[in-house]
């Protein structure tokens, strides 16, 4: 592991020589640019887009340019450790797969596939909510490497906690609770093409394979919710069929059943809870003894509560900045929750990390690990699998290059800390 940066520089190089450039690129502008030539319309438009004008996705990564690193020279690097630790688990490099739903948008394997590049890595996955394969099957991709599972607070509360414990069951490590999505953010590129993934049957595994939400479709659904009306078109019966296909029992069989649409009625009267408060997390805390962090915080205040309320750990994270136009970037608040929480939790931060020296700064301000998001989807659009695999072990080769480089060997908050400085302009 020592020259694992090195020999991913060599392996490259060397096929160079012969005229093969690597498949995924490395840089991530060229990834994301590539993924969108091998990607629907409309799936790039939902994995890329962001709220609004998209000023926070802009936000994300202009913040991490104001802190730089200072380099210290001299030191003995010739070795280094990458490793660190989240809750006991060991993680190869400070970083996790943070959860991206509908991934069929981007590749037909979707959640398996990152499931088995995340296994081959070590690198923990979270699995999401809005996930198009269940649960239970990326666990078993993924055999003893650690996963986490996204929540998202459904309006019935029977369904919340049968989906917790079937993460306890297939052996999640942690509920990853996202409080920023009570609603769906405006975001103009889906609405531009009239377009919701969840419609057509995608991003609802987690719901059609679980027995509460089996139940729920056999139940009248609550007053005030209409069913969905479609004028009859081409595209009203592509989208049918599409639906008929997303759904997991045969193609006929779901023609007779109409439980693909049964499936997406009940999904749409019950998928988000603008309700969700502070007194809620009582429930979830008496639901499981599994650790328990809530993403989407961006206040100190917010990250005082959620130690006050038995919670184990601080997801700092605009949601990629799909849900507030306009918001404060996850990493200039990040100090100030590091602040706050004073050390008597772990902070793991996502949004906008698309470097090994964004790594560096967010382990350096307060960050026990970061969150990839994006990049991995692009990377499973162009190669599958294969293509995650590719984008986590360049964040490892390029966090480690970037550490030694610094003069460093391991991973140290504090050492990360007294070589980073705040270019930001004063006043």
């Amino acid at each position: 592991m020592s020259f694992q940066a090195l020999d991913r520089q060599r392996r490259i190089f060397l096929q160079g020589v012969s005229g093969r450039r690597p498949e995924v690129p490395v840089d991530t502008e060229e990834l994301a640019q590539l993924a969108e030539r091998y990607t629907s319309t409309r799936g790039y438009a939902y994995l890329a887009g962001g709220a609004g004008r998209e000023t926070t996705i802009e936000r994300n990564r202009a913040a991490f340019s104001d802190w730089r690193i200072q380099p210290r020279m001299l030191r003995d690097v010739s070795e280094a450790d990458t490793s660190t630790t989240l809750f006991g688990l060991r993680l190869p490099f400070p970083a996790v797969l943070s959860p991206i739903g509908v991934l069929s948008l981007a590749h037909p394997e979707a959640d398996a596939a990152v499931a088995r590049a995340a296994a081959r890595v070590g690198t923990p996955y979270i699995f999401s909510n809005q996930a198009d394969v269940p649960m239970e099957t990326t666990a078993q991709l993924m055999g003893d490497q650690p996963s986490f599972f996204q929540l998202y607070w459904s309006k019935n509360r029977d369904l919340v906690a049968s989906l917790v414990h079937r993460a306890e069951a297939c052996g999640c490590r942690g509920i990853v609770l996202t409080l920023d999505t009570t609603m769906l953010g405006w975001r103009p590129r889906d609405l531009d093409l009239g377009y919701l993934p969840f419609l057509q049957g995608r991003g609802i595994a987690q719901y059609t394979s679980d027995p509460v939400f089996q139940r729920l479709m056999d139940e009248p659904l609550a007053e005030g919710t209409p069913p969905p009306r479609r004028r009859l078109t081409p595209q009203t019966i592509a989208s049918v069929v599409e639906l008929m296909r997303n759904y997991p029992d045969p193609f006929f069989r779901n023609l007779r059943s109409g439980r693909p649409l049964k499936a997406v009625r009940t999904f749409i009267a019950t998928y988000t809870n603008p309700a969700l408060n502070w007194a809620d997390l009582s429930f979830l805390r008496e639901l499981t003894r599994l650790p328990i962090l809530l993403k989407g915080i961006l206040h100190p205040d917010d990250a005082r509560r959620a130690i006050d309320a038995g919670m184990d750990g601080i997801f700092v994270s605009n949601h990629g900045g799909r849900q507030v136009d306009g918001a404060v970037s996850s990493i200039e608040v990040l100090p100030l929750i590091a602040e706050a929480v004073d050390g008597r939790l772990p902070i793991v931060l996502d949004s906008g990390v698309r470097t090994g020296a964004d790594l560096f700064k967010a382990i350096a301000l307060g960050a026990t690990a970061v969150g990839i998001g994006r990049p991995y989807a692009y990377g499973l659009a162009i190669a599958g699998a294969d293509g995650v695999e590719a984008v986590l072990r360049n964040f490892w080769a390029d966090f480690e290059l970037i550490m030694r480089l610094s003069g460093l060997t391991r991973v140290d908050a504090a050492a990360f800390r007294e070589q980073l400085l705040n270019a930001r302009p004063s006043g």
